[in-house]
């Protein structure tokens, strides 16, 4: 990209759309703690509200510095240490966490490609965007298939862990393989009551329609002219598009997917590029400070959160 016209449009950007943006979608984030919190109301009471916000920032803080997602292993180690929760708990939550973000992305993305009246092959990244959605739609079903069978009929699931585990692991390992397993189930609970799951449904729909709430001011900030269902669309290809492991904060793959989504709008790469460092930049810095700030607040030390993965092996 030529840095010049890069800093021009940067420079020209209206402060006002920008920052209501950065306030949508930092608000996203506490009610993804309410979520949370149904989540893990399997443990008993429902946990207190204060505790589960450090942890949530501090674990997108966390995906914000750290390579290869770490921030979700740091967000359930963060949540043992404030709560007292189970380690494999708080992880089975946060994984089921991903599945109905998955299932609801791919509910908005049907949505987006309706309301944009895009043809069945228009593609993106050489994937067309009824492929994007069929197959994500097939690949979460399953895993929330699996996570159902798990809930409502654990006996067969968990004879069969207990066999494997004692004939392949020496004793005192197997039976913290099966105490880990047993705390995971705990994590899915919340799947086996309907009003529970609906009610988390609710709050995930909130969750990313407040993001790409954020992401329509943002185009407003930079004078991109698109429809609404724009916002919808590039929300759910860049949650797709990041979903993998990769770079601290997602730097590059979120560059990367709006320049090509937004393409499809007749958006020069230029502009596109520029509006996603500036958006991507603008959101990035309140969550990492408010991650910093908390974990300050919970006696942790960023240091702590590289050793999140044992947390698993030190659970039983």
């Amino acid at each position: 990209m030529d840095l010049g016209e890069l800093w021009a449009r940067l420079r020209g950007v209206h402060v006002l759309p920008l920052l209501a943006a950065v306030v949508v979608v930092t608000l996203s984030f506490p009610v993804r703690t309410i979520r949370w919190r149904y989540l893990l109301r399997s443990e008993g009471s429902a946990l207190p509200f204060a505790p589960l916000w450090h942890a949530t920032a501090i674990g997108f803080m966390a995906n914000n510095l750290l390579p290869a997602r770490a921030g979700e292993l740091a967000r359930a180690y963060a949540a043992r240490k404030l709560t007292g929760v189970r380690f494999s708990t708080a992880f089975a939550s946060i994984a089921v966490e991903r599945v109905l973000d998955g299932i609801t992305l791919v509910a908005l993305l049907t949505v987006a490609i309706w309301a944009g009246g895009f043809a069945p092959g228009t593609a993106v990244g050489g994937l067309t965007l009824v492929g994007v959605a069929r197959g994500a739609g097939i690949f979460f079903s399953v895993l929330l298939a699996v996570a159902l069978f798990l809930v409502h009929w654990p006996g067969p699931a968990m004879r069969m862990a207990r066999r494997t585990s004692h004939a392949v692991l020496p004793q005192r390992w197997a039976a913290r393989a099966m105490d880990f397993l047993e705390g995971m189930l705990w994590g899915l609970d919340a799947l086996r009551r309907p009003t529970s799951f609906l009610v988390v449904m609710f709050w995930s729909f909130a969750v990313w329609l407040m993001s790409s709430a954020s992401l329509w001011l943002a185009f407003l900030a930079f004078d991109i002219e698109v429809p609404w269902s724009a916002a919808l669309l590039l929300q759910c290809l860049i949650s797709f598009g990041v979903a993998l492991p990769s770079s601290p904060g997602f730097f590059g793959p979120f560059e990367a997917v709006t320049r090509v989504t937004l393409a499809l709008y007749g958006i020069e790469a230029g502009r596109a590029v520029s509006y996603a460092l500036g958006y991507h930049f603008s959101t990035f810095v309140p969550i990492t400070v408010l991650g910093i700030w908390s974990l300050s607040r919970a006696h942790l030390h960023l240091a702590d959160l590289r050793a999140a993965e044992a947390e698993d092996n030190a659970d039983a």
